[in-house]
């Protein structure tokens, strides 16, 4: 298939990504001026902000942190707090179906696995192209159907 992206190709909400990053940034550079002009703070106080400040970027940072790669070999899930190596074989079949906050994974133990790198949120059309990306390599990298396996 000539559609088929090049391996390794990672796939994230790119928009979403940026502006949680961006949004990061700011507050790190608000909070922390905000602190130091007001000269009433004693330094303990200062930096309490800036502290404030870091674990609210760290929450951006943790909600910035979603991706999907898939390799030669299958494919890494990263979510939020997880991440999870699944063989090709392991995935029968790749979903995003309309209002779904994100693709899921149908895997052959049963069990479905949220991806939270392919998310329609802020940018439907991308995350559409992707999860029709991964399911074609699903598609034709899948053991489960050697018939339509490439090596």
């Amino acid at each position: 298939m000539s559609d088929l992206p090049t391996l390794p190709v990672t796939f994230r909400p790119v928009t979403t990504r940026a502006v949680l990053l961006t949004a990061a940034v700011a507050i790190l550079v608000v909070i922390t001026t905000v602190a130091m002009l007001l000269k009433q703070l004693s330094p303990a106080e200062r930096l309490s902000f800036v502290v404030t400040a870091l674990l609210l970027d760290a929450v951006l940072l943790v909600l910035a942190r979603p991706k999907v790669v898939a390799d030669e070999d299958g494919v890494t899930v990263v979510n939020l707090t997880s991440k999870r190596r699944l063989e090709w074989a392991e995935i029968l079949q790749v979903t995003l179906r309309a209002g779904d906050p994100w693709v899921f994974l149908n895997l052959s133990d049963g069990t479905s696995l949220p991806a939270l790198g392919i998310q329609p949120g802020l940018a439907k059309q991308r995350a559409i192209a992707d999860a029709r990306a991964l399911r074609a390599l699903v598609e034709t990298r899948s053991v489960a159907s050697p018939e339509r396996h490439q090596s």
